[in-house]
């Protein structure tokens, strides 16, 4: 019996997780470390590189180890995800300058967004980069960090991602996978799959930026430093890796055309499977782990962070039995919720309180409660954030049905799955069932199958669908209440429509506000 170990850790917005897994796809052990962002100004979000990803990476690998209580030889190789695209400047000495700048929910560049495309066209970023300008844009936030820290742009030598950069810290190489490279807009091109040098060096050397690879190619093995720090051998290969997104669709086994995998989670990612490439404006199209395979994505900047907001601001009570043995705030929240009716007797919520991504796109926008009454209690406002979630993934949905991608599966995973309540509204609003599968750890657990392959011990996905992912249960939509969502979800859609420019006017009377 083959007895080698695959490890996979993943560092995500809120919380860090690591498993080991044998090769037929049991675990082992697995840990977790809860972390926080820090938001230094309304509309930024920031990671401290060292305190966070790599204290976290560090931690986790040795717990695995000792609580398997396993010889670490065993491990035969290694792969790590994290939240992406992420923009951390390091110095000359490969050290982080300053905290790293989170993806789309910093929505800081904006007026970056504008320049850059002024500078370059936005129809030819798009024609090829294949991704509009956004919040989750790196390269904006790289013309942000020129312009208001000079200083320390002036010391920077290499500008990586969040994987990059615990890659490095495992092997002293600088990789960035092929599926995170895009979002790096507009610096990459999609077409010829490399970067686009008279691009890049309208604002940074082209040197700064890391080698593209494949996520499933080995980017090297882990050096003796590594070794010391981690508890993982000397000369373990280690993958390349992906993001912590294209890592959960791989541990739902949404690998075949038509896989639409539904990660609930701080935010809220969409990840579908799909046989050819198909860039659009309103979402992000990128490659899958290796060549022949393409994804459609989209991603909403606040969803499980406006549960936790909502927890914090309005259920201190809750929290507080929850401190003293009572069940979870969030379990009650969402008994209180499910004895409202469908709709929250007319309430509405655009949760849009960090900007949104897609498929709007726009950092300006503004959370809204919408037709609030002196009736509507606690749990009319908690089940109205949810029903506002699930009103986002339906428009998401529809956009990639409109790009002829319309999904033919979908797959719920991520913490959030495993909510008695959130998953069922969307099934619900969307109409569409969702598979939940027996494990939902994770990313990390599709970080274990990648570093499999890197390693050698997989060529394809057929271990994945077989042994790894078993479908545990199928979220049925309830048919009447998609009735009463029919009916609302138009006036969520104009809910935006009609404010978008108050939101804007709003956004930048607060910005000058808070100006120096």
């Amino acid at each position: 019996m083959d007895d080698r170990l695959l490890l996979g850790i993943d560092i995500g917005t809120s919380s860090s997780k690591g498993v080991l897994v044998d090769l037929a796809g049991r675990i082992v052990a697995e840990h977790a470390v809860a972390h926080g962002f820090d938001m230094p100004q309304p509309g930024w979000a920031e990671q401290d590189a060292d305190a966070v990803w790599w204290s976290d990476f560090r931690q986790i690998s040795r717990a695995l180890i000792s609580q398997a209580g396993v010889d670490s030889g065993r491990i035969a190789g290694v792969a790590c995800s994290a939240i992406a695209p992420t923009m951390l400047p390091l110095d000359e000495n490969y050290r982080p300058l300053r905290p790293a700048i989170l993806y789309g929910i910093d929505t800081r560049a904006g007026a970056e967004i504008a320049e850059m495309n002024a500078m370059l066209g936005a129809d030819a970023i798009f024609a090829r980069s294949g991704h509009a300008l956004s919040a989750q844009s790196v390269g904006p936030k790289v013309l942000w960090y020129r312009k208001h820290q000079p200083a320390l742009f002036k010391q920077t030598r290499k500008i990586v991602s969040a994987a990059t950069y615990l890659v490095f810290r495992l092997t002293d190489r600088f990789v960035l996978d092929n599926y995170v490279a895009p979002y790096f807009t507009p610096f990459f091109d999609v077409h010829e799959m490399k970067w686009r040098k008279d691009w890049v060096e309208r604002v940074c050397p082209l040197e700064w930026l890391p080698q593209t690879r494949w996520s499933i190619e080995p980017a090297g093995s882990v050096s003796a430093k590594a070794a010391a720090e981690t508890g993982i051998p000397a000369g373990t290969p280690v993958a390349v890796g992906t993001a912590d997104a294209l890592a959960e669709a791989v541990a739902a086994g949404a690998v075949s055309s038509g896989d639409l995998m539904v990660m609930y989670g701080t935010t809220l990612f969409l990840i579908q499977t799909t046989a050819e490439y198909r860039p659009r404006r309103d979402l992000w199209a990128s490659v899958h782990l290796q060549p022949g395979a393409a994804i459609l994505a989209a991603g909403m900047s606040t969803s499980g962070a406006l549960l936790t907001w909502f927890r914090a601001e309005f259920a201190g009570d809750l929290l507080a039995a929850e401190a003293q043995g009572g069940i979870s705030a969030y379990a009650h929240l969402a008994q209180e919720a499910a004895a409202t009716p469908p709709g929250a007797d007319g309430l509405i919520t655009l949760p849009y309180f960090s900007g949104e991504r897609t498929p709007i796109n726009d950092v300006d926008a503004r959370g809204v409660f919408f037709g609030l009454t002196l009736s509507h209690k606690r749990a009319h406002l908690y089940r109205s954030c949810l029903e506002g979630i699930a009103y986002g993934l339906r428009h998401n949905i529809e956009a990639m049905a409109a790009a002829g991608a319309a999904p033919d599966r979908l797959i719920a995973i991520g913490g959030g799955a495993q909510d008695p309540l959130w998953p069922q509204i969307c099934s619900d609003v969307t109409g569409l069932p969702q598979d939940v599968p027996q494990r939902t750890i994770g990313a990390a657990y599709g970080d274990a199958y990648i570093a499999g392959v890197a390693a050698g011990l997989f060529s394809d996905y057929g271990a994945l669908r077989d042994s790894w992912v078993i479908i545990d249960r199928r979220i049925q939509p309830n048919l009447a209440a998609k009735a009463t969502y029919d009916a609302l979800y138009p006036i969520y859609r104009d809910l935006y429509r009609d404010n978008r420019e108050r939101m804007r006017r709003l956004s930048r009377l607060n910005a000058n506000e808070l100006a120096p």
